[in-house]
């Protein structure tokens, strides 16, 4: 999933926002047991495999990561540089060599244009090793939301790729045009300049240029009698005497010198682009504020004693606003952790009734396994809700408040949770310190999408009988409980 090292840290840049708005609790008691799950299979727990594991969590059909709509994004900015250096490499090789049969093609000019394409790539590097951003504007345009810290450390990189990309089409195309051009046209090559250079000189720059390929095409390095015989002034002095077939025979020279020093430290640049890209997303990476909070979560024992308060002398907070709810219209019933066994009541199995198990002695693969079967069930029902039972003399756990939260990512959106504690006694109903402990769980969920149902109606308080309102419905009830 996640192989190369530039998607493995927006991925994780990604996750760690998303982590943010989750209680801390929580998110201790998740990549604890991830780190203990994995030291049980006899592997070490990494970022990688902590993203794999968070996409099995979140289920088939999740939407992208921000990650994944960043490589996007710049999957659009490298398209787009690769174009436009290709249409502009024709374009310019097109103008270079435009030639009318009354003047020469300019070496001079040429060479002028090749130093500069060299400069431009050089610049382009040193800029992003400065972590200077001149295209900055373009990115803000073309992002439909705002970049995380990570992501804007590594755009002058990123960027910078981009731009060798289409300086390696620009140099691509333009020395495909070169040869185009010298098989369909009759190109007169020559030099001159303003300057009162002679043509010993002049040669002995043709000559360090081409050492690179001097070895290799000897053809292709100028001699000392080709530049004196091609040189052309203004007046056009001089031109007689040349033999016509003598002005062609540059154009070995110019491909070669377009390909030396001006594709090939394009080609070189960008690979070295795509290594140092790669070294800065290790660095981010290991240096992330989420990586350091996650390898703290993971190696360090989680306590959960109730209390939220920092004041040591404070009791734990028992107060709840969250009152028991009527039992929604569904034939989805998930037993967790035995509950249920050795059968369930009469009020709450149907004809229709789907019955899953999870948790308990389950496996993390048939939690998972439920998750996706009740998923599909949810799909296609309006008003989607899952019926919960479990055991009301045994509190909440940690356990359980991770598998709803993993499920309330998988599940449509709009789902509802039906919290319905059993006793010991399937005749008789919870005691209110049992459904209060599941009130406060419930309100800890959420508002929206976990409440606490009874499946009977004679429930009553150990100090004040409560009796039905009007218009209530056999087998539900709705009341504040201490």
């Amino acid at each position: 999933m996640t192989d190369s090292p530039l998607r493995l840290l927006l991925d994780f840049d990604a996750r760690s926002q998303r982590d943010q708005d989750q209680p801390p609790a929580f998110l201790h008691r998740r990549d604890r047991k991830f780190a203990l799950t994995c030291a049980e299979q006899g592997q070490a727990p990494n970022a990688r495999r902590w993203l794999e594991h968070m996409a099995r969590l979140s289920g088939p059909g999740s939407i992208a990561s921000a990650g994944q709509k960043t490589l996007r994004l710049w999957r659009r900015i490298n398209a787009g540089f690769a174009l436009g250096g290709a249409v502009f490499g024709c374009l310019t090789m097109l103008g270079l060599l435009f030639y009318e049969g009354g003047q020469r093609i300019n070496i001079t000019v040429i060479l002028a244009f090749v130093a500069l394409q060299l400069l431009l790539a050089l610049f382009t590097t040193a800029q992003s090793l400065a972590g200077w951003q001149p295209w900055r504007w373009l990115v803000r345009r073309l992002a439909s939301e705002r970049h995380s810290e990570t992501a804007s450390r590594l755009q002058p990189m990123l960027m910078t790729r981009a731009a060798h990309l289409g300086g390696i089409c620009f140099a691509a195309t333009g020395v495909l045009t070169l040869l185009l051009m010298v098989a369909v046209q009759d190109l007169a090559f020559g030099w001159s300049t303003t300057l009162d250079a002679g043509a010993s000189g002049y040669h002995q720059l043709l000559t360090t240029l081409a050492t690179p390929w001097a070895a290799l095409w000897p053809a292709a390095v100028p001699d000392l009698a080709l530049v004196e015989a091609t040189r052309f002034f203004r007046a056009g002095a001089g031109t007689g005497a040349i033999a016509p077939e003598r002005w062609g025979h540059w154009w070995p020279f110019v491909t070669m010198l377009w390909i030396s020093w001006v594709l090939i430290p394009r080609l070189l640049l960008f690979l070295a682009s795509i290594l140092l890209l790669r070294r800065k997303a290790r660095q981010l990476l290991a240096n992330h504020p989420g990586m350091h909070a996650l390898l703290y979560r993971m190696e360090t024992p989680t306590l959960d004693t109730g209390n939220h308060h920092n004041d040591a002398a404070d009791l734990p907070d028992t107060d709840t606003h969250t009152s028991l709810q009527p039992l929604p219209d569904s034939n989805l019933l998930l037993c967790w952790a035995g509950a249920g066994e050795p059968a369930l009541p009469q009020t709450l199995v149907g004809e229709h009734t789907r019955l899953f198990r999870a948790g308990g002695r389950a496996s993390l693969a048939e939690d998972q396994a439920a998750q996706t079967d009740i998923a599909n069930q949810l799909a296609a029902s309006p008003e989607p809700a899952v019926i919960v039972i479990t055991r009301s003399w045994e509190p909440p756990t940690g356990e359980l408040e991770d598998f709803l939260a993993n499920a309330r990512e998988l599940w449509p959106t709009g789902t509802r949770v039906a919290l319905v504690p059993l006793s010991l006694d399937s005749e008789r109903e919870p005691e209110p310190h049992q459904l209060s402990q599941w009130l406060r769980f419930a309100d800890r969920l959420g508002t929206g999408f976990a409440s606490v149902s009874v499946p009977r109606l004679h429930w009553r308080d150990p100090h004040t009988e409560l009796l039905p309102e009007p218009g209530f419905e056999p087998g539900t009830e709705s009341r504040k409980l201490p």
